[in-house]
């Protein structure tokens, strides 16, 4: 243990782990479904979960790692009370974050390619339906989709390899500081186009007639989700980050400090893309593809486009980079934990995570047959419900119960971590909150992640029964535990 690597500063530790939390789900789904379920309107209760919901689970992650100062691979190892298996939950951990990877890697390469495409001048002259087919010829191109996902990966595990201060912590700073430096250049212009006062009073200006226009509880329930899934809780990808910093900060305002970076990035993507969009007459709620075909059309007519468009696409670069390099550490850490030395952890999950990507990277065009949910869906589709629809969320619940129950680590254990050092402290007048209505919170996301995918009556009450067959897992295991605990006891 007193070999444990460590970050060489505190800011390092916040960068690296705000850059985990920011991904594309900031820049890429946040601005379109804001503009969706009426701007500052859902932003409003967007803010509200991100302290209710995300807050709390962050901070137990944090502390599970810190605590033992081992990655998900072993950190529940170490805290559990003996005799109990919440060891197990290491194997849903580390399936998340190599899921995770296998269809993120994809979407990361198509950022570098777009911004190779922009900066290169290939969609200049481009009409607006080209510019759309442009996206669906680089789908369609198993080896467009394959050279620039190998790319992503061979280089997030060359920076793994330098280590964690030379390595991901440097990289991770550098990339960061561009990022936001690139965002402030990007916004500044954007608020200085024509037009661009409407698109900042849409997107600071509560419209809730919109919000009811979508459904009341369908914009709740997309403020939750977004709140929950942009920091990517439930699979120890931030908890590794705890087991690499010193007891002399709490916990609560470290995981403040990420939350408010995190939030910063996703509003002020906002802010670069709705006076856009309304400067030019587009869509702002157009979904997925309004970064992909909105926007090039964007900068295709705007004056200087080819360098803004070139700059956009190289923020939503690092923010994807980012996000792979430290659950490519996440990764390492797993193996290096069971004893691998980093070198052998790099090299073996280079090729490992190069061979499971594949099937994403081909599932656009090689293998586009392939449709697990339905007509017209992909191989990353069913990745990301995986990982987004149940490891994420049943994850967070058990970190949840792990943290809170005197089955398992414990709320005395948890908040002792917690709150060692200076800084804000968790409140223990919370305990009842996140013992009971937390865990429900997180049971109804998990349970309308399954709805919105199986609409249809015979679908929903399939997926009725696996959601049953999947809750009982963490409360049979708890009872089980609790049973084994009283038997020690004895």
């Amino acid at each position: 243990m007193n070999n444990r690597e460590k970050f060489s500063s505190r800011l390092g530790f916040i960068l690296i782990s705000a850059g985990c939390a920011i991904g594309l789900g900031n820049v890429w789904r946040f601005p379109y479904i804001t503009g969706k379920y009426g701007g500052a309107a859902f932003i409003l209760m967007y803010l509200l979960f991100l302290v209710v919901l995300g807050l709390p689970i962050m901070v137990m992650e944090f502390s599970v790692g810190r605590a033992s100062k081992k990655s998900a691979a072993k950190s529940f190892d170490i805290l559990e009370p003996k005799g109990t298996k919440w060891n197990k939950i290491k194997y849903l951990a580390i399936a998340g974050n190599y899921i995770l990877m296998m269809f993120y890697t994809t979407v990361g390469g198509w950022m570098i390619n777009y911004c190779i495409k922009m900066a290169t001048g290939q969609f200049q002259g481009l009409t607006t339906n080209e510019v759309g087919q442009t996206f669906n010829t680089m789908l369609e191109d198993p080896i467009q989709n394959i050279v620039w996902m190998c790319v992503i990966i061979i280089v997030g595990f060359f920076v793994c390899s330098r280590g964690l201060q030379n390595g991901v912590e440097k990289i991770s700073k550098y990339m960061m500081s561009s990022l936001l430096l690139i965002m402030v250049i990007l916004v500044i212009r954007s608020i200085t186009l024509p037009n661009a006062s409407s698109g900042l009073e849409f997107y600071l200006i509560p419209n809730f007639d919109k919000m009811l226009e979508n459904g009341i509880w369908n914009s709740i329930y997309a403020a939750m989700s977004q709140a929950f899934f942009t920091l990517s809780l439930g699979i120890g990808a931030l908890a590794i980050f705890g087991s690499y910093i010193d007891r002399d900060r709490s916990l609560l305002g470290e995981s403040l400090n990420v939350c408010i970076l995190d939030t910063f990035v996703a509003l002020v993507a906002g802010l670069i893309i709705f006076p856009a969009c309304f400067s030019f007459g587009v869509d702002a709620d157009s979904g997925p593809g309004l970064v992909f075909v909105t926007l090039p059309n964007v900068f295709n007519v705007m004056s200087g486009g080819r360098l803004w468009g070139t700059l956009f696409f190289l923020f939503m670069s690092f923010a994807a980079f980012t996000t792979i390099i430290a659950v490519f550490e996440n990764i390492v850490s797993f193996a290096m934990d069971c004893g691998w030395t980093r070198k052998k952890a790099v090299i073996v999950n280079s090729i490992a995570i190069l061979i499971l990507s594949l099937p994403c990277a081909l599932g656009f065009n090689v293998l586009s047959f392939i449709q697990p949910l339905g007509a017209s869906t992909t191989i990353q589709d069913l990745e990301d419900f995986i990982v987004s629809s149940n490891l994420l969320p049943l994850g967070s619940l058990l970190y949840l119960l792990f943290c809170t129950t005197r089955y398992g680590w414990g709320w005395n254990n948890f908040i002792e971590e917690s709150n060692a050092g200076k800084g804000l402290k968790y409140p223990k007048w919370i305990h009842k909150y996140v013992c009971y209505v937390l865990p429900i919170i997180i049971i109804f996301i998990f349970v309308q992640g399954y709805a919105d995918k199986f609409p249809q009556p015979w679908s929903y009450i399939g997926a009725t029964i696996i959601i049953l067959i999947v809750l009982s897992i963490p409360f049979l295991s708890w009872k089980t535990m609790h049973k084994k605990n009283k038997s020690i006891t004895k």
